[in-house]
């Protein structure tokens, strides 16, 4: 091979290096505020997410022919695409592999589970999948709460009654902004979502209102005095937005753009 034809393919070699080095962290830095919304979508499920430090993930789930099933429509559904499949069983896999957690010696890692179909013959399929992964799970025993791994979370079409009345139960509530002022414990609701369009106008462009910056705080703080984290979804995508998000210290930051919000993290 001549110099000439050597020294250009160092040089390719080394711009594909630093061309992927930007597209993926070198080493994973757990991210304690990034949600992947959607999470399924991506091409990898799951494990985009882990590989950007996601430390909290979202799964649709359909209950089809006695299966829960994952995807964003019921068009979408293939029988391979189950919650166990794409989640739980390589979640559990992970966490033996590092010690009981997600990431090695890392924080808490959060399952939301959003149910597509009708609420009480989902929850009752769902509730005997989770009984299987106790390794895994968050338990809540009599009102006696043991974090695990992965605490799993329920949103969408939730049977909250059936979920509040167990004695033991796997899964938590998705919680919604009249929980501000409710006195469930934070275990069976640990977290408040809201729609953001139901709530602020700033879509990311200028600055944010002083008058929404202060309702923003306001909702924020309401929801970490009972222990809740916050969320919203459907929040305008930009870096604008995001830091208004963590200097108001909302907990976690909804996105389907999992490497520019690792990007926001890393930069910040």
């Amino acid at each position: 091979m001549s110099p000439r034809r050597l020294l250009a393919l160092l040089t390719a070699l080394l711009l594909s290096g630093a061309a992927s080095a930007d597209d993926k962290p070198a080493r994973v830095v757990p991210l304690r505020h990034a949600h992947a919304h959607n999470d399924y979508l991506h091409p990898r499920p799951l494990f985009d997410a882990l590989d950007q430090g996601f430390c909290s993930v979202e799964a649709d789930i359909f209950l089809k022919d006695g299966a829960l099933l994952v995807g964003h429509t019921a068009a979408d559904l293939k029988p391979e695409r189950t919650l166990e499949k794409l989640y739980l069983e390589p979640l559990r896999e992970r966490a033996k592999a590092n010690g009981g957690k997600i990431f090695p010696k890392g924080p808490s890692f959060y399952l939301l589970i959003d149910v597509k179909t009708e609420a009480k013959t989902t929850y009752a399929a769902l509730d005997k999948v989770l009984a299987r992964y106790a390794d895994l799970l968050s338990i809540a025993r009599r009102g006696q709460f043991e974090e695990k791994a992965v605490t799993a979370v329920v949103s969408g079409n939730c049977d909250r009654a059936a979920i509040t009345a167990q004695d033991v139960r796997y899964a938590a509530v998705d919680g919604r902004p009249p929980d501000l002022d409710a006195d469930a414990p934070a275990h069976l609701v640990p977290w408040v979502s809201a729609s953001w369009g139901s709530l602020f106008r700033w879509q990311g462009t200028g600055a944010m209102p002083d008058e929404e910056k202060t309702r923003l705080r306001d909702f924020v703080r309401k929801a970490h005095r009972r222990g809740r984290l916050v969320r919203f979804w459907a929040t305008p995508e930009s870096p604008a937005v995001w830091k208004e998000l963590r200097d108001a210290e909302v907990d976690l930051l909804n996105t389907d753009r999992l490497a520019e919000l690792r990007k926001f993290f890393a930069e910040r």
